[in-house]
């Protein structure tokens, strides 16, 4: 039987990459250390007869029983509260822990999929952005400690494929929303529904006018799908290249939720990206993918998601096992 070993997959991404892999009929361990990751995104699949869950830390050595076919590295804080909070493990396991899974399949001659992002543009000076644009980052500004972690991942990632002739893949996800993500994460969708269903204004940075794009879960999770599969060993950019405005998008929630909601300006974020839209051009040509999920559809989905969830999930900010992790 196939195996693929999925880190970060109790979180957000990690557990559909779970679902998906179980579906298709692999053998799927899930490793996480909880730090972001919730285990109740996988407990619908802890009594499957193909599913292991391992709690480890992948800045730690990492070691597998038997064969393994592939492995995808979804381990990493994502969301700006996360990353901010425990800036030295965001850097470790974009460093250390991507260089343990590398060793990894390197032994197990698996094939591995390493998750980049489209922070690696910085706040771009190239719009759209293509897999070509070097970016513009601040390495030393607050969210440098995710940007240079993934761009330092990608580099060891391609040393590996180019010194060891490991099998790699890249994927460069853009901005992803669905079920499953934290309300109070600090990312645009999951924020503003939160407010919307605590009946709070919805908070809008700077003047609302920088874009972003977003792709809905299931498309993301299928590019995802494709690009292990393909032979490609270079960046793939992954996302929905329709663009729109903060501001847009909050008048668009707002009509969705069929209520009068205000707005709460704040300052912008230092390096906040003023523009956000992928040039999937690449993944259309290499992969026969683009999004197939509507933004409103989607953000639909994922409303109705959120609605049936425990009403003290909508003032869940961290998890058991964050704070132990901050002076690390």
């Amino acid at each position: 039987m196939r195996k693929v070993l999925i880190t970060g997959g109790a979180g957000f991404l990690g557990s559909h990459l779970c679902d998906k892999f179980i579906d298709e009929g692999y053998h799927v361990i899930c490793m996480d250390n909880l730090i972001t990751g919730d285990q109740s995104n996988i407990e619908h699949l802890l009594s499957h007869e193909r599913f292991q869950f391992i709690y480890h830390d992948v800045t730690e050595f990492v070691s597998i029983e038997g064969d393994l076919d592939y492995i995808l590295h979804f381990a990493s804080p994502a969301s700006p509260i996360d990353y901010l909070k425990i800036p030295i493990q965001t850097l470790k396991v974009g460093s250390l822990g991507t260089h343990n899974l590398l060793g990894l399949a390197k032994a197990k001659n698996a094939c591995i999929l390493i998750a980049s992002t489209s922070e690696v543009y910085g706040d771009p000076l190239e719009h759209p952005q293509s897999e070509e644009y070097y970016g513009n980052v601040n390495v030393i500004g607050p969210r440098g400690v995710y940007d240079e972690a993934k761009r330092f991942q990608e580099s060891i990632t391609m040393a590996y494929n180019r010194f060891h002739g490991l099998q790699t893949r890249i994927v460069r996800i853009f901005n992803t929303y669905g079920p499953r993500m934290r309300l109070n994460d600090g990312r645009v969708i999951p924020a503003f529904i939160g407010q919307i269903l605590r009946g709070e204004p919805l908070t809008i940075f700077g003047d609302g006018k920088q874009t972003r794009s977003f792709c809905y879960i299931d498309d993301q999770i299928e590019g995802i799908y494709r690009l292990l599969f393909s032979s490609y060993e270079l960046p793939v950019n992954i996302g929905n290249p329709k663009e729109i405005t903060i501001i847009d998008l909050a008048k668009e929630m707002e009509k969705l939720s069929s209520q009068s909601i205000k707005f709460n300006f704040k300052d912008l974020p230092k390096d906040d990206p003023l523009q956000r839209q992928p040039d999937i051009s690449l993944a259309k040509k290499l992969l026969n993918w683009e999004p197939a999920v509507d933004r409103a559809e989607g953000i639909e989905k994922t409303i109705n998601y959120f609605m049936n969830l425990p009403k003290e999930a909508l003032y869940k900010t961290e998890h058991k096992r964050f704070e132990k992790h901050i002076k690390r």
